[in-house]
């Protein structure tokens, strides 16, 4: 049976995770951590590009403010929906364009302009307080924001108790947590970004589906114990798009696909990080290939039924 308007056998594609590409979201400082390490790369391989320059095309690339761009490269990949993930870099890295409060409002514009392609997981700092959480409940009863989204790289652990708050109202409307699991610009700390720092709040906070982002494959082993053994976490699958060979193979995706875990795994790209549309539909390929022994069933959940699942089960505020 169908699950596209259209009548066909395709699968409903949902990213469920993404960004806006836009340096009015990033601090420049990110963006020079990033940059630093691409020109050491490329100057091990021969190909002195100067910082400068690698900056340069950042600025070029992130420069679809409202989403157009995004959108079309949605429709050519047949996503019919993404996430839109705002994390607040603004407590921990101040160089920013906007106010986290300013990128809200930018947020909710795009949610209007794009009416049913994207929802949106906005961030807030837990160190910001009280007016931190007045801005994240402002976000999702009057925004239409659908969960939240951690970068415990800025400082904070997942167990951090100056997320209670949040996570006491995520856990009364059902609302789902993303947090980013791994390395990141070395502008941050990677320490606070271990898996099992969700293992307590995931325990105490039943309600709220915790995501682990780039669970597939930072972290991987921890990652899948707890969507193993507890049934409010999920992984995605973001940065895994590089682990699968031009001949697509990936050990480490299979060994993922035979966690028994299926019903976890949410598909997404992490765009504009990952912008190669080759490379995002190489891994969705990877996910209904035969040779993989993925039911359909299966793979219609990793490709938009568990996060469809998670987003219906959200208890709208009253407003």
């Amino acid at each position: 049976m169908s699950d596209t308007p259209g009548g066909t056998d395709e699968p409903t594609l949902i990213d469920g995770h993404s960004h806006i590409a836009s340096t009015r979201f990033t601090p420049l400082s990110f963006l020079e951590g990033v940059a630093d390490n691409i020109e050491v790369k490329l100057r091990a391989s021969g190909f002195p590009v100067s910082r400068t320059r690698i900056l340069d095309q950042f600025q070029r690339e992130l420069a679809d403010h409202q989403g157009d761009a995004q959108i079309a490269a949605m429709d050519r990949a047949g996503i019919s929906r993404s996430v839109l993930l705002l994390p607040d870099f603004s407590f921990a890295l101040p160089d920013t364009e906007l106010t986290i409060d300013e990128m809200f409002q930018e947020h909710r514009a795009i949610l209007q302009r794009h009416a049913g392609r994207f929802a949106v997981f906005a961030g807030v700092d837990p160190r910001w307080g009280r007016d931190g959480l007045d801005l994240f409940i402002r976000g999702i009863e009057q925004y239409g924001f659908s969960g939240m989204k951690l970068y415990p790289p800025c400082g904070y652990q997942a167990d951090d108790p100056a997320l209670a708050p949040f996570y006491e109202y995520c856990d009364a409307h059902h609302l789902p947590v993303l947090l980013h699991i791994g390395p990141t610009s070395p502008a941050l700390s990677f320490a606070p970004a271990q898996a099992m720092w969700v293992d307590e709040p995931a325990r105490r906070y039943r309600n709220i589906p915790f995501i682990l982002a780039h669970g597939a494959v930072n972290d991987q082993v921890q990652c899948i114990q707890l969507c193993k053994y507890r049934p409010n976490v999920y992984l995605d699958l973001s940065g895994a798009q590089h682990a699968i060979d031009a001949r697509g193979r990936s050990p480490v995706l299979s060994t993922l696909l035979e966690s028994e875990i299926n019903h976890k795994i949410i598909f997404g790209t992490d765009w504009p990080i990952n912008n190669h549309e080759a490379i995002n539909k190489r891994l969705r390929a990877f996910i209904v290939d035969p040779d993989q022994a993925i039911s359909d069933h299966d793979a219609r959940l990793i490709l938009s039924g568990n996060l469809q699942r998670l987003l219906d089960g959200i208890i709208s505020p009253q407003r």
